[in-house]
């Protein structure tokens, strides 16, 4: 017998605009740029694609400790995340996405770099497309991953949250030592 998980959602507002969350029991699954409303059709399609049989629903306050860590992000006060995650993926795609996390805040690294460091220094489109898949973007800092020539490319949120997200990066943190 199958059977269903239950997928909440919450909205949050942050510096690049509002954002989707959405966790499992297990953790931070996805989060979607822009408003629950224009992403529940694309989040009903993810479900279904990574062959989840889910019962959605909006439940914000079980989002705290989830909001409270990426605001401080935005004020520089945290360089990484903490809370539990709940990835759904191929192992390979898992494995590009654990060496996202290893890109140092406030470095980019190029998609050779990252299919070098996961040690498949052949696979740079198959990086490039699990980046492009990334479900945790922010969290998951696909964002630091650039073209070889420097080049801001591909981002799922646009390259101008990209920009921001990197210039965020540059700025003096607040984050006592």
């Amino acid at each position: 017998m199958e059977t269903t998980i239950s997928v909440q959602y919450g909205e949050m507002d942050s510096a690049i605009g509002p954002l989707t969350l959405l966790k499992t029991e297990n953790g931070l699954c996805r989060i979607d740029f822009g408003s629950a409303e224009e992403n529940l059709p694309l989040i009903k399609a993810w479900l279904k694609k990574q062959s989840l049989k889910a019962e959605l629903f909006y439940h914000q306050e079980s989002f705290g400790p989830y909001m409270k860590q990426i605001e401080e992000y935005f004020l520089h006060q945290r360089r990484d995340f903490d809370f539990p995650i709940d990835l759904f993926g191929t192992p390979f795609q898992r494995k590009v996405w654990e060496g996202l996390r290893n890109i140092p805040y406030g470095e980019t690294y190029s998609y050779k770099d990252v299919a070098t460091m996961i040690g498949s220094p052949k696979s740079v489109r198959a990086v490039g497309s699990a980046n492009n898949k990334n479900p945790l973007p922010i969290v998951i800092p696909c964002h630091r991953v650039i073209g070889s020539n420097g080049a801001l490319v591909g981002y799922g949120g646009g390259l101008d949250k990209k920009e921001v997200l990197l210039d965020l990066e540059q700025q003096p943190s607040q984050i006592c030592s």
